[in-house]
């Protein structure tokens, strides 16, 4: 456990709202926008989730870090998340994989965080009136400069944040875990991942599917996957407002309309909307959390699901030649869409789950199709 001195701690919010908790906290002050998640397990995965840049995250289940924290369930090499608020933050941790306890991965990380405030209260109010900019202020608190700070914190709308979330150069990826093995197929495909801040769990899978995964971050051209014409091309996750990244949307155009099999995974998905002329959107309160229902048009099917974006696809202004696949049943907006003339499509939450349900995995299921038909025709020319 990090440090037992137990100090006063605050949350501010910039419409003037306070918050008042306590932490063991070695930190003083972090501010961000608040933002409510409605998982129930996967903290750790949450904690070192890139598209969490600039966020402060408010768990709305009562009990966190239970099962403590390992070196295998991050999504991510570091954590990204600003700060973090429960309602009651776990003394211990009960489990055969635990290597530290929750406050000791967040201590060692330099994550503030915030207990014992009124959290359902907090998650309301993030309803009523939308996402907010907050301020938590650990030991010596000001209300009045908590929640000038708070006003005064960037906005993540027109915020291009998918820079600090890639590496400099690209890379390829082959680690797999005991629960995803590794596949002893030599006839790999070859996938390229457009890096916006990719979570570790979509080159898992990746790499268990029969896949040599190279990762280009979005900072670099695209020319090169078009050089090397690969079987398939994930468009990653990522944080930040996709109408900002006009460089990457540029890229993207080229990409979608170049016969290669494409999937957007989240802000992936959002950019191919925005490359084919369409839209994007800021949310409310955005989506987060692990138990999403969505629609899908093609199997009448109803998937829970895993979600983290605060922007969304305009549906107005998707282009006649994309179809909308899958729909949020909490809100209507778009879930997934898909080309009518290439083998490109898009889905707005995380078919990989990590942390939450892979009720959906068959997105991935049906890229991987597209990718197999593009390899074996190939491979007879």
């Amino acid at each position: 456990m990090g440090s037992k001195l137990r100090k006063k701690a605050l949350l501010a919010l910039e419409d003037g709202t306070l918050f008042y908790g306590h932490t063991y906290s070695n930190a003083t002050m972090v501010c961000g926008e608040v933002v409510f998640n409605t998982s129930m397990t996967g903290y750790q995965e949450i904690c070192s989730d890139p598209s969490y840049i600039n966020q402060i995250v408010l768990f709305t289940t009562a009990h966190v870090g239970n099962v403590g924290a390992n070196q295998y369930d991050n999504e991510s090499d570091k954590t990204w998340l600003k700060g973090l608020i429960v309602r009651e933050m776990a003394k211990k941790s009960s489990s055969w994989r635990s290597e530290e306890d929750f406050q000791t991965y967040l201590e060692k990380n330099n994550v503030p965080w915030i207990e014992g405030i009124d959290t359902r209260r907090l998650t309301r109010h993030l309803r009523n009136y939308g996402s907010k900019k907050g301020c938590i202020m650990l030991d010596n608190i000001d209300e009045d400069l908590a929640v000038k700070l708070a006003k005064n914190h960037t906005n993540t709308k027109d915020l291009d944040l998918s820079r600090e979330a890639v590496k400099d150069s690209e890379f390829e990826w082959n680690k797999t875990t005991s629960y995803l093995p590794s596949s002893q197929n030599e006839n790999k495909k070859t996938v390229y991942v457009y890096d916006f801040g990719v979570k570790s769990n979509i080159l898992r899978m990746l790499a268990a599917s029969d896949c040599n995964v190279h990762v280009i971050p979005n900072h670099l051209s695209i020319q090169k996957i078009l050089n090397d014409q690969p079987d398939g091309v994930i468009i990653s996750n990522g944080p930040g407002d996709p109408a900002a990244l006009q460089d990457a949307i540029e890229q993207v155009r080229t990409l979608i309309y170049s016969g290669i099999p494409v999937l957007g995974v989240c802000l992936g998905c959002q950019l191919i909307a925005l490359a084919a002329g369409g839209n994007t959107k800021k949310m409310k309160f955005g989506h987060h959390g692990a138990n999403h229902p969505v629609y899908s048009f093609k199997k009448r099917k109803v998937y829970i699901t895993s979600q983290n974006h605060n922007f969304v696809i305009n549906e107005k202004t998707l282009p006649g030649d994309f179809v909308v696949t899958h729909v949020s049943l909490f809100d209507g907006s778009i879930q997934g869409i898909k080309s009518k003339k290439f083998p490109v499509s898009g889905f707005q939450g995380h078919p990989e789950g990590s942390p939450g349900p892979q009720d959906i995995v068959e997105v991935f299921d049906d890229f991987f199709t597209e990718v197999y038909q593009r390899h074996a025709a190939r491979s007879l020319n």
